[in-house]
């Protein structure tokens, strides 16, 4: 995943801060025990996120402690404690990670060096979840195969990202799963798709890199006249898919407290939208 997801700072609570930041601490602890130190490089708050998700869905409470780690030596932060959900949740980033570097090789011929960096953390999260390798591998040559016909179809070529985190929140569910936890999933696979699709319009015209909006909207030759020409249709894209998101947030059963969830949901995705459509990085 790509490090889009995020909250909307002003209107989390204090908790929810603590909370999202430890999650994304004990993560980084899980990353480091099932593939090592190249694999807490690859970490961000999407995957944090994901592991609120799924530990609230399935009713698995997580234990926080105050712990030191690599980059905090001295000073302890709240980490929340490793389990079979943020285990199973590193070794998605990682997979994950490695078919994006891949993705960017076929691309553009770059990344190589970068990709081989973790290659033995892949191997290490392919071998503990090999279904999941299984899933990312099979959706992203799906991908492929409508990159190489230049797909202008964004529904379409979304899909494939939205049904990709769809199967892997499944796999995680099981007993849980709900139709709602499924329309979640699919909607933010798709927004993160087309996120990073808009943010990165620029180096993907400049490299000649595929792009669903550069191909959709082939008279613009850059991200700034692609929203001052087709502003609205950009937005109507992304208020369908977070419309979508925000309708079935609302009707997931959470087992806990899930403040944290619905800013993120309801909030934070449509935050990140407005910065990126204005140019904002993140």
């Amino acid at each position: 995943m790509f490090g889009y997801v995020s909250t909307d700072i002003p209107n989390l609570y204090v908790k929810d801060t603590v909370l999202y930041k430890a999650m994304y601490c004990g993560l980084c602890k899980s990353l480091g025990d099932i593939s090592g130190l190249s694999g807490r490089l690859l970490l961000n708050y999407d995957l944090a996120f994901l592991s609120a998700f799924i530990h609230n869905v399935k009713g698995q409470d997580v234990r926080i402690e105050k712990q030191r780690c690599v980059l905090h030596h001295i000073t302890k932060r709240p980490v929340a404690l490793s389990t079979d959900i943020s285990r199973k949740t590193a070794a998605v980033n990682v997979i994950l990670a490695y078919y994006k570097l891949t993705d960017d090789v076929i691309d553009n011929g770059r990344g190589r060096i970068k990709r081989s960096v973790f290659k033995k953390a892949y191997k290490k999260a392919k071998k503990r979840e090999p279904v999941i390798d299984e899933i990312v591998k099979r959706n992203y040559e799906d991908l492929l195969k409508l990159e190489k016909a230049a797909s202008d179809n964004i529904d379409e070529v979304s899909a494939c990202f939205g049904n990709m985190i769809k199967e892997i929140v499944g796999d995680f569910l099981k007993d849980d799963l709900s139709e709602a936890a499924l329309k979640v999933s699919f909607g933010l696979g798709k927004w993160i798709y087309l996120i990073d699709a808009l943010d990165d319009f620029d180096k993907d015209k400049k490299r000649g890199t595929f792009n669903v909006f550069i191909n959709l909207y082939n008279d613009c030759e850059s991200k700034k006249e692609l929203l001052a020409k087709h502003k609205e249709d950009i937005k109507f894209v992304f208020g369908a898919v977070l419309s979508d998101i925000y309708a079935a947030s609302k009707e997931v059963k959470y087992r806990f407290n899930h403040d944290l969830i619905d800013n993120v949901l309801q909030k934070g995705l449509t935050v990140r939208t407005g910065k990126i459509m204005e140019n904002v990085k993140k």
